[in-house]
């Protein structure tokens, strides 16, 4: 069992977590479990436990939380959040997580490659020839103009990431 050095907390970080939208609800946990009995994504990794996370969020934990594949793990299902007794947001919490390493220049490396397709093709994937066959059956183009989508991710910081990943500083 690996022991907390009391050194290396930092209790600033549940203040910022709560000030963060989607973390606001944090300490109102209470530990029941439910969140890490009901997760589909614990199923198949140990590792991702909601009540975990928010367990070290609460302690200060900041360096393992934000250096951890934890938050990246969820799957934004909302099953937690919608068994918890008490409430907590958890799956906005882990976005709130989530949020907080990107500004703090800790990018899980699959959000990265995520962040360069949506830079890419305004989506996650390119939409190549499926606008023939939506046209085919009567359906809308699926619009392929990503300027807008980049500008959001430009002023966020996160175009910074993906234009990483592309390999363009433009």
């Amino acid at each position: 069992m690996n022991t907390i050095d009391d050194k290396k907390l930092d209790s600033s970080f549940v203040e910022e977590v709560r000030n963060t939208p989607g973390g606001e609800k944090i300490v109102d946990c209470f530990a029941c479990g439910t969140c890490a009995a009901s997760c589909p994504v614990r199923e198949f990794d140990e590792r991702f436990n909601p009540r975990k996370i928010i367990h070290m969020v609460l302690l200060g934990m900041r360096d393992e939380v934000m250096n951890s594949d934890f938050v990246w793990l969820c799957s934004g299902c909302v099953t937690c959040q919608e068994r918890c007794p008490q409430g907590v947001t958890i799956t906005e919490l882990m976005m709130a997580l989530k949020n907080i390493a990107v500004k703090h220049n800790i990018v899980h490396p699959a959000f990265s490659m995520q962040a360069a397709e949506v830079y890419r093709y305004g989506r996650l994937y390119e939409v190549g020839d499926l606008n023939a066959r939506r046209e085919k059956i009567g359906l809308p183009r699926i619009p392929e103009e990503p300027d807008d989508i980049r500008t959001i991710l430009d002023d966020t910081g996160v175009g910074k990431i993906a234009r990483e990943v592309i390999g363009t500083s433009d």
